[in-house]
C-alpha cells in the first residue's frame, strides 16, 4: 500500500502497556477530577472481560454470501444484511486513502492508535464552549464498529476507555496499513453500502480502484454522518461535506490548491447501481430455495454475515431451456395459468433447472417447492411399483370397465371410456382410472404410499384408495425427484440445490455426497421402466413427449376437474415433471396433462439432453412375478369371461358373417367373369369383320 500512499513522516511506535494505562488514566485525572490511584484503579476494572483480538477472525463483520450457478462464475445471489464485498488494498485509489486520513484522522501515521493530541484538543474545545469535537481515530472507530459492535451506543467513559486500549492493542499486532485496509471494508458509507468496494459500486458504479479526486472525497465524507451525508437523499451535505473533505486534504499536502479547487468546481454525479432489495440476480425460484435450505442447515447470521461461497447445481443453460418452454406455452393459455418445471439428475440429486411461475416477485410462492396439488394419474406410477414389488406381472389381468364403487369410492375413466379387460401395462399406457381403483383395492393405499414415500415423496399423504388417482398435494421437485430414482434404477438421492459451500476463509463446510440409497431393487424398477416406455407410444397418454433418438418413459396426469395437468417424464440422463394449473385452484378447459404438459416437457429436453451422450435404459431380468395373480373379484372374472365368451361368440358370428360376404362376393366375381367372357365370344366375328375390312382398304 505505501506506494499508493502519500504518507506522512512516521514516528517510530513504542508499544508500552503500562504508558498507555498511564495516558489513560492521565485523561481520567483531567476529566473527572479524580486521583492518580483512584483512576488507575477504575482503569483497570473496565479493562475487564475484554475481546481477544488473537487474529484477524476476531474483526469479522458481516460478509454477503454469494451464491453461484454450477458454472461456479455465474452469480445468481449475493445474501446480505450489510452490502460489503472486503477488497485488498491495491484495489482501492490512492485518493480514497488520503482523503479518508485527511478528513477522519489527519495524524494516522504518527499515533499509536489513540491521538492524545486529537483528545486535548477537544477537551479544550468542550471546555471553552466549541462545537463538539470528534477524537476518535480510524483504529478507534475501526474497535467500536467491530468487536466493541456491541457496546458502540454506549455514550460513557468506560466505553472511551475500553475503546482506546483495544486500538492500542490493535496497532501493536498490524501495520498501519493493514488497520486502514480494515476499517474501509467495514465501515458505513450509507444507502445500505459498507466497504469501500460497495460504496463504489453503488454510487459510480465502478471499483474502488477507480475512483478519481472528486469521487474519492465524496465517499470519504459519508462516514461522519451515513444518512445525512448520502449523495441520494442530500446532495447538498454530500457536496458541502466533499468540499471540507478537500480541502482538508490539501492542508494536509495531498493535493495542490489548483487540484483541490477544479475537484470542488464539479458537480456530484451519482451512476447508481441498484441492487434488488433481496440480493437476488437470477433463477429467483431456485435461489430462493437454496437460501431456504441453507437457513434450515445454518444460522441466519451464517446465512446472512459469514461471507460464504456457494457453489450450487443448476445449469444455466438448462434454466434458460425450462423458462421458454414454460413462457411459450403460457403464451397459449390464460393470464392465470402457469407452468412450474423442475428437473433432477438421477444418481446425484443435483437440481438442473427449476421453473416455479411467471413471476417470483409477484408474491414469492414457488410452485416448484411450497406447492401442494393434486397429481393425478401420475400417481399411478407409485402404485405400478408396488404391484411390480409384491409379485403383480406387467400382464396381469384387471378389470377397466367404468364405472366402479369401490367402498363408497366413485370412479370412471376419463371421457367415460370402458375399457373392459386389460392387463397392468395397457391400463398405465391408457391410465385407467378404474382399473387402478381395482388396483389399490387389491394392494392397499397404504403400500402406494410407503412407495411414494420411499421413492422422494415428501408432503404427508392419507391412506385412502384415492391417493392411487393422486388425490392429494405435491409439487414438482418432489415428483422429478421420485421420477428420478427410478431412473436411477431404484437408487434414492435427496434432491439438492448446493455442491459446496467454502467459509470466508476459503475452508470448504459442506461438498454433497451421492446418498445412492437404493429403496426397490433394480428388476422391479426396470420393470416399471419398460410399462412407463408404454405411455410414450402406441396409443398411450404420453405420445407428444415421445423423443425417439433417446429411449423416455413417464406417466401423465391431470385432476379433478382439469384444475391441474402433469407429465413426468424421464431418461436415464434426466428427471423432469411439468405441472400446468392456475395458482387459484380453478376448472381450466382442456388442461389434460398428455396434450398441455407433454409438449413442455419435450421442448426442454430436446434442449436439455443435447449436453448428455445418448443412453438406453440399463436392462434387467424380472423380477420374481407370483403365479395366478390377478386384480378382479370372482364376479370381474365371471362377468370377464362372460364378456370373454360374448365377444367370442360376436366376433365368431362376425368371422362368419365376414366369410359369407367373401363367398357372396367371390361367387358374383365368378359369375361377372363368365358373363364377360361370354360377351367377348359374341362380339370376336364383328371385330373379324372390322378387321377384314381394314385389311382390304
Amino acid at each position: 500500500m505505501s506506494s499508493r500512499i502519500k504518507r506522512a513522516k512516521q514516528a517510530p511506535k513504542k508499544h508500552i502497556i503500562p504508558f498507555t494505562l498511564m495516558a489513560i488514566a492521565f485523561i481520567l485525572v483531567f476529566i473527572l477530577g479524580i486521583g492518580a490511584a483512584s483512576a488507575f484503579a477504575l482503569v483497570d476494572k473496565w479493562l475487564e472481560d475484554l475481546p481477544p483480538i488473537t487474529d484477524y477472525t476476531a474483526f469479522n463483520v458481516a460478509q454477503k454470501t454469494k451464491v453461484y450457478a454450477s458454472d461456479g462464475t455465474t452469480l445468481l445471489a449475493e445474501f446480505f444484511v450489510e452490502d460489503r464485498e472486503p477488497v485488498e488494498a491495491n484495489q482501492v485509489s490512492p485518493h480514497l486513502f488520503n482523503a479518508t486520513i485527511a478528513i477522519e484522522d489527519e495524524r494516522f501515521w504518527q499515533h499509536n492508535g489513540i491521538d492524545p493530541y486529537g483528545i486535548a484538543r477537544a477537551a479544550v474545545n468542550d471546555l471553552i464552549g466549541g462545537t463538539t469535537q470528534g477524537a476518535s481515530t480510524i483504529t478507534q472507530q475501526f474497535v467500536r464498529q467491530t468487536i466493541l459492535k456491541n457496546e458502540a451506543n454506549d455514550i460513557t467513559i468506560e466505553r472511551k476507555v475500553r475503546e482506546m486500549y483495544l486500538a492500542t492493542e490493535i496497532e501493536k499486532k498490524y501495520s498501519k496499513e493493514s488497520v486502514l485496509m480494515m476499517y474501509l471494508n467495514t465501515i458505513n458509507y450509507g444507502d445500505g453500502a459498507w466497504g469501500i468496494q460497495s460504496a463504489a459500486h453503488h454510487y459510480f458504479n465502478k471499483n474502488a480502484a477507480d475512483l478519481n479526486l472528486a469521487e474519492a472525497a465524496l465517499l470519504a465524507g459519508i462516514p461522519q454522518q451515513p444518512t445525512y451525508n448520502c449523495p441520494v437523499y442530500y446532495p447538498d451535505n454530500a457536496k458541502a461535506r466533499r468540499n471540507a473533505v478537500l480541502e482538508r486534504m490539501y492542508v494536509n499536502g495531498y493535493i495542490t490548491r489548483a487540484e483541490s479547487d477544479a475537484a470542488k468546481a464539479s458537480e456530484v454525479t451519482l451512476n447508481l447501481s441498484e441492487k434488488p432489495n433481496d440480493g437476488i440476480y437470477l433463477a429467483p425460484y431456485f435461489t430462493s430455495y437454496v437460501r431456504d435450505v441453507m437457513e434450515n442447515e445454518y444460522t441466519t447470521d451464517v446465512v446472512f454475515k459469514g461471507g460464504l461461497t456457494v457453489y450450487t447445481t443448476l445449469d444455466m443453460g438448462m434454466q434458460e431451456a425450462a423458462e421458454e418452454a414454460c413462457a411459450d406455452k403460457e403464451y397459449r393459455l390464460d393470464d392465470d395459468v402457469e407452468v412450474s418445471l423442475t428437473t433432477v439428475e438421477p444418481g446425484t440429486g443435483h437440481i438442473k433447472a427449476m421453473r416455479g411461475g411467471k413471476d417470483y416477485y409477484t408474491d414469492e410462492w414457488s410452485t416448484s417447492t411450497d406447492m401442494k396439488r393434486q397429481a393425478g394419474s401420475s400417481f399411478k406410477t407409485f402404485a405400478l411399483l408396488a404391484c411390480l414389488e409384491q409379485g403383480y406381472a406387467p400382464t396381469t389381468a384387471v378389470s377397466g370397465s367404468s364405472p366402479v364403487t369401490i367402498d363408497g369410492w366413485r370412479v370412471e375413466n376419463y371421457g367415460g371410456a370402458s375399457y373392459g379387460t386389460l392387463n397392468l401395462r395397457s391400463a398405465t399406457a391408457v391410465s385407467s382410472n378404474t382399473a387402478y381403483a381395482r388396483v389399490v383395492r387389491k394392494i392397499g393405499a397404504s403400500a402406494v404410499v410407503e412407495m411414494a414415500h420411499r421413492l422422494g415423496i415428501k408432503s404427508n399423504l392419507a391412506a385412502v384408495n384415492s391417493v392411487v388417482l393422486g388425490s392429494q398435494g405435491v409439487n414438482t421437485l418432489e415428483m422429478a425427484s421420485a421420477y428420478a430414482t427410478i431412473a436411477a434404477e431404484g437408487v434414492y438421492n435427496e434432491p439438492t440445490p448446493i455442491t459446496k459451500i467454502v467459509d470466508s476463509e476459503g475452508k470448504t463446510i459442506y461438498e454433497h455426497v451421492p446418498e445412492n440409497k437404493r429403496v426397490v431393487s433394480p428388476e422391479v424398477a426396470y420393470a416399471a421402466i419398460e410399462v412407463l416406455e408404454g405411455v410414450l407410444t402406441g396409443n398411450g397418454t404420453g405420445t407428444a413427449a415421445y423423443l425417439g433418438y433417446q429411449e423416455a418413459a413417464g406417466k401423465t396426469g391431470t385432476s379433478e376437474d382439469w384444475r391441474d395437468s402433469w407429465f413426468c417424464g424421464f431418461t436415464p440422463q434426466l428427471s423432469t415433471a411439468v405441472w400446468i394449473g392456475a395458482r387459484q385452484e380453478r376448472y381450466i378447459a382442456d388442461n389434460v396433462g398428455g396434450a398441455n404438459c407433454c409438449p413442455v416437457w419435450k421442448q426442454f429436453m430436446n434442449y436439455a439432453l443435447e449436453f448428455y451422450p445418448a443412453a438406453d435404459f440399463a436392462g434387467q431380468n424380472a423380477p420374481e412375478y407370483k403365479a395366478d395373480m390377478s386384480f378382479m373379484t370372482d364376479d370381474e372374472k365371471a362377468q370377464a369371461d362372460a364378456w370373454a365368451r360374448a365377444a367370442a361368440a360376436q366376433a365368431a358370428e362376425e368371422a362368419a358373417a365376414a366369410k359369407a360376404a367373401e363367398d357372396a362376393a367371390a361367387q358374383k366375381a365368378a359369375e361377372d367373369a363368365a358373363n364377360q367372357g361370354n360377351q367377348n365370344q359374341s362380339g370376336g366375328g364383328q371385330a373379324g369383320g372390322s378387321g377384314g375390312s381394314g385389311t382390304g382398304g
